[in-house]
C-alpha cells in the first residue's frame, strides 16, 4: 500500500519486487498453512510433526530471503527470520509465549487451565514460563496496544520481518510511465 501510494503521488506506476524463485516461498508457507490455518488438517497433526514443519518452513523462508538479498530491506527481513528460527529451534520447534503474555490474548482462567509446555491452542506458540524459555527475549512477548483491533503477541524477529517487508515494498523502483 505504501509503495502504491508513493507511486500515485509521483504519478508513476508501482512495480512489485522482482523476486527470484517465488515457488520456494510458496513451498515454505504451504506446510504452515496446513499446520496452523486449515482447521481440517491442523486438528489431526501431532505436535512433533508440527514442530518439524515450523522449523523446516522457517529454513526454507530464510533460503528464499537469502536468494533475494539484493532487494531493499531484505537484510532486515533476514535478520528477523534468523532471530525467529533461533528461538523456535532452541524451544522444541515452537515459539515460546509466557502465561502472562498469553493472558492478554485470551481469558486468564483459560491460560491457567492449560498445562505448561503445551501448545497455546493450535498455534505456533508453546506456553512456557520465562525462566524455562531459552532466548526468552526473542519469544512472542510483545503485545499490541489495547486500542488495536487485533490482539496478537509478537517477537523482536516479527518486528524486523515486518520492517524489512515494509521497507522493501515502500522503496521499490517506479516505472516512469504516467498513470
Amino acid at each position: 500500500m505504501v509503495g502504491s501510494l508513493n507511486a500515485y503521488i509521483k504519478k508513476q506506476v508501482f512495480q512489485a519486487p522482482d523476486f527470484k524463485i517465488t515457488w520456494l516461498a510458496v513451498l515454505a508457507f504451504a506446510p504452515q498453512f496446513f499446520a496452523f490455518y486449515l482447521p481440517a488438517t491442523r486438528e489431526w497433526m501431532p505436535d512433533l510433526l508440527v514442530a518439524m514443519i515450523l522449523v523446516t518452513s522457517q529454513v526454507l523462508l530464510l533460503a528464499f530471503a537469502y536468494l533475494n538479498r539484493k532487494l531493499v530491506g531484505m537484510w532486515v527481513l533476514i535478520g528477523g527470520l534468523v532471530l525467529n528460527l533461533a528461538v523456535i529451534s532452541v524451544n522444541g520447534g515452537f515459539m515460546p509465549i509466557s502465561p502472562e503474555t498469553a493472558s492478554h490474548l485470551v481469558p486468564a482462567a483459560l491460560v491457567q487451565s492449560m498445562p505448561l509446555e503445551s501448545r497455546f491452542g493450535k498455534s505456533k506458540d508453546i506456553l512456557l514460563l520465562p525462566e524455562n524459555t531459552h532466548l526468552e527475549w526473542l519469544a512472542d512477548r510483545l503485545i499490541a496496544p489495547q486500542w488495536f483491533p487485533l490482539q496478537v503477541a509478537y517477537s523482536v524477529g516479527d518486528i524486523l520481518i515486518a520492517t524489512g517487508a515494509f521497507w522493501m515494498l515502500a522503496h521499490q523502483p517506479l516505472k516512469k510511465e504516467s498513470l
